[in-house]
């Protein structure tokens, strides 16, 4: 749902007169992306450079479609930044991001998850894990769907078209280590964490686990991204884990704070062992939010790993923030809050969650040390919770360690 606004004041408004509050209108912005993309296609031929950019579906399941975007008329290294998070990251307002989203055509092509291998037979599957925008022609069976289609793990996806023909021009160009992985007979964990330690692309290891490209012979299979890119992040955090497991406890509490498109996020880090909590608070009037009060989501996670709750947010953020603990060769029990404002009005995927909390560790701290009553503050003015919730948060934070938990 978007903001909660009285249909009578956009009658009333008719997106002129801001009687909403916002400072757009978020109808005829949408509107006015989704016509552009629809009126920038002539005809039933469609011709550009994809960033890659490949959306699986899940509707259907195990029969889904595949959705690989084109923007028309767009080439080259002008394409890639149609898909590119790590570009659009503290550079592209909210507005921006769901304008060039918008603008990608989404060639619709259907897929049954258990036989990848047609794939193989076209160049759309290498296509979208190259490093580098690949040409592609398509020949449409209808005109496409002005439609503009939001979820909160994958960016935007704008207009989709089934085609008759589709035709990769140029030669995808891969990275050599995932170009061998293809053909090798690995289990899928062994293949995503040997092509992270090779510092492939988050998005290119998620595409290539979506294709199908990934796993033991025989045994692939196609994997929606939703479910592809939470794997990946657990895949991920599960490798750091057994090696931040080994080295000693920080010393120090510190504090860490980052925000981008609406989204702040407050990370602390407390001496002990290592064990998690999430909190995200939806502010009031926000996206999924339509009442007059916070609503709170909570994650906790204890240092075997077992969390209370699938949740593809904390799985974004946790990797971040066990990616800091490694390179610092050190332990600790963490508190990641995440704070979502009203006029965060469009979602546009996982990526914000993982850069954003980077970004913060990144920085100095904010805070070092500080006392029970400073923290609630802190807490208090970055994300705005109730008192009932900090509470649990400095509670977490000074939990006692049993003494099986320090053999561990």
């Amino acid at each position: 749902m978007f903001k909660k606004i009285n249909p009578e004041i956009c009658i009333v408004c008719k997106g002129a007169r801001r009687l909403c509050g916002l400072q757009y209108c978020p109808l005829l912005k949408s509107i006015k992306y989704r016509l552009r993309a629809y009126l920038g296609i002539k005809g039933d031929l469609v011709d550009g450079s994809s960033p890659p950019t490949l959306i699986v579906g899940e509707y259907g399941y195990p029969r889904v479609r595949l959705y690989y975007g084109v923007p028309p008329e767009v080439y080259g290294d002008k394409a890639k930044i149609y898909d590119d998070p790590y570009q659009w990251f503290l550079r592209y307002s909210l507005e921006d991001i769901v304008g060039l989203r918008s603008n990608l055509l989404n060639i619709v092509l259907d897929a049954n998850v258990y036989n990848p291998y047609k794939l193989y037979e076209k160049e759309i599957g290498l296509a979208v894990v190259s490093m580098k925008p690949v040409d592609t022609e398509a020949i449409l069976e209808e005109k496409p769907r002005p439609r503009l289609v939001f979820d909160p793990y994958t960016p935007p996806r704008g207009p989709s078209a089934r085609a008759r023909d589709v035709k990769v021009t140029t030669n995808p160009i891969l990275p050599r280590r995932l170009d061998k992985i293809i053909w090798d007979d690995l289990r899928a964990e062994k293949a995503v964490w040997e092509l992270y330690r090779d510092k492939i692309d988050f998005y290119t290891i998620v595409r290539a686990l979506s294709i199908g490209f990934l796993g033991r012979r025989g045994r692939r299979r196609i994997v929606p991204t939703r479910w592809a890119i939470t794997a990946i992040d657990s895949i991920i955090g599960s490798q750091l884990l057994k090696n931040i497991r080994k080295y000693p406890s920080i010393n120090h509490t510190l504090v860490y704070y980052s925000e981008y498109i609406y989204n702040r996020y407050l990370i602390i880090l407390a001496p002990g062992i290592y064990s998690a909590l999430w909190v995200e608070a939806w502010q009031p009037n926000s996206l999924w939010n339509p009442g007059q009060e916070p609503l709170i989501v909570m994650v906790r996670e204890d240092y075997r790993g077992r969390v209370s709750e699938m949740d593809g947010g904390y799985y974004a953020a946790r990797t971040s923030v066990l990616e800091h603990l490694h390179s610092i060769r050190r332990q600790a029990r963490i508190v990641i809050l995440r704070r979502i404002d009203p006029q965060y009005l469009y979602p546009v995927g996982n990526w914000q969650i993982r850069l954003t909390v980077k970004h913060a560790l990144t920085s100095k701290p904010i805070a070092q040390n500080p006392t029970g009553e400073e923290l609630s503050n802190i807490i208090k003015t970055k994300i705005n919770l109730p008192d009932h919730v900090i509470r649990v948060i400095i509670e977490f934070l000074h939990k006692r360690e049993s003494t099986i938990d320090k053999w561990f």
